[in-house]
């Protein structure tokens, strides 16, 4: 399972993501996102160009629900060519715009509505959405699992798992090394780490951000040994 870190906090990129990629340049990341809102578009540029120059795969969340806003995060995406777009629920639209891209899209499965971002949706509903999705021509999902109101956030992954043939993404507040673990026995390939590194939850006993990386890191990688051993 991958470890994605997001540069966000409150569901906006941080205002210092350009310094924050500076102090953990030692950390070895294969996946770095951020949000399409919190910060100018040429900072964004900035950003993505950092990224993939330590050989990081870029990751670009749509935070918006609003159609106009989240078709122009589509075309961002397209601008500054990152790997993967994340989240959004204007598919079919999105899909058009990315056509002749190398952008990956995994949409969001649910109902998700507001700011941060709450997911409504049962996992019947979830399921067949990802099936729906994938039929459109998406890479995959970004299940928003632990923002969950009308379920249980792993009832909607493994509905979800069961769904997707490609690429299973779960994001948003995921906070502990108990989450990781589960979200890999549900067979998540691939979960998002943001607010809970910064404000040093992930593993609170250690002070820094880098040992939060490091611990979900360690925390993947160690999912990863059950699943081959298994």
């Amino acid at each position: 399972m991958e470890f994605i870190f997001m540069l966000t906090r409150d569901d906006q990129t941080v205002k210092d993501c350009l310094n924050v990629l500076t102090e953990i340049e030692d950390v070895p990341l294969k996946h770095i996102g951020f949000k399409d809102i919190g910060v100018a578009p040429d900072v964004l540029r900035e950003l993505h160009t950092r990224i993939k120059a330590r050989g990081a795969a870029t990751h670009l969340e749509v935070v918006s629900t609003s159609r106009d806003a989240a078709l122009q995060s589509a075309k961002m995406a397209v601008d500054l060519g990152v790997d993967y777009l994340l989240g959004g629920t204007f598919v079919d639209e999105t899909l058009e715009i990315l056509s002749g891209s190398n952008v990956q899209y995994l949409p969001f499965p649910g109902q998700p509505t507001g700011h941060p971002t709450k997911l409504g949706g049962t996992p019947e509903e979830v399921a067949a959405q990802c099936t729906a999705f994938e039929q459109a021509g998406a890479a995959g999902v970004d299940l928003l699992a632990f923002r969950a109101t009308d379920a249980e956030p792993l009832d909607l992954v493994e509905a979800a798992r069961k769904a997707t043939h490609g690429t299973l993404v779960v994001a948003g507040s995921i906070a502990s090394i108990s989450q990781i673990e589960a979200l890999a026995a549900a067979g998540v390939d691939a979960f998002t780490i943001g607010q809970a590194a910064f404000t040093g939850t992930i593993s609170p006993r250690f002070g820094s951000l880098r040992s939060q990386l490091q611990e979900a890191l360690t925390a993947a990688a160690a999912t990863a040994a059950t699943s081959s051993a298994a």
